[in-house]
């Protein structure tokens, strides 16, 4: 199964496509919103276009993929992502632009996200995030993820996972 279609009582939760680069261009050139997470703010829609390419068009070619567009239900537009990847340590990760946060939305979205990777039979899900971001951790604690290890000064991640049984 790849990214399928997810709806909670506020969202849709579905994949990005080509028509969605000027929202994806939003998410990605915020250089508060991006501060901690592994790549830095595109600075145009051709470098959203690459991103969208590497991280997101080839996951849909693959067999399984769990990569989505948070979107609103109110006019479907992409405010946000939420991916777990299907790499053996099956990261979940999730960003919002900065006008949608402390609303619940990275909450609710990952939940259901994390429901739909459970039902499919994925045994666990791993987890980071910056010590400097812990609102990130908060939301992990809030999806039940477990606080397993605090990273060194020089990585600065601390690590979380969740087990299915």
């Amino acid at each position: 199964m790849n990214t399928p279609i997810l709806e909670t009582s506020r969202l849709i939760l579905r994949k990005f496509t080509e028509r969605d680069m000027e929202a994806l261009f939003l998410i990605l050139k915020d250089e508060e919103a991006n501060k901690f997470l592994p790549w830095y703010p595109v600075k145009d829609l051709e470098e959203t276009r690459r991103f969208y390419q590497e991280r997101y068009a080839a996951k849909y070619g693959q067999p399984q993929a769990y990569a989505y567009a948070i979107c609103l239900k109110t006019d479907n537009f992409p405010i946000g992502y939420v991916k777990v990847d299907m790499e053996e340590h099956h990261d979940f990760g999730y960003g919002l632009r900065k006008e949608f946060w402390h609303r619940g939305i990275a909450t609710e979205a990952g939940g259901a996200v994390i429901a739909q990777v459970r039902k499919d039979g994925l045994p666990y899900i791993t987890a980071t995030h910056d010590r400097n971001n812990p609102r990130s951790g908060n939301v992990m604690r809030k999806l039940g993820i477990v606080h397993l290890i605090d990273g060194d000064s020089m990585t600065r991640l601390t690590g979380w996972m969740m087990e299915f049984l």
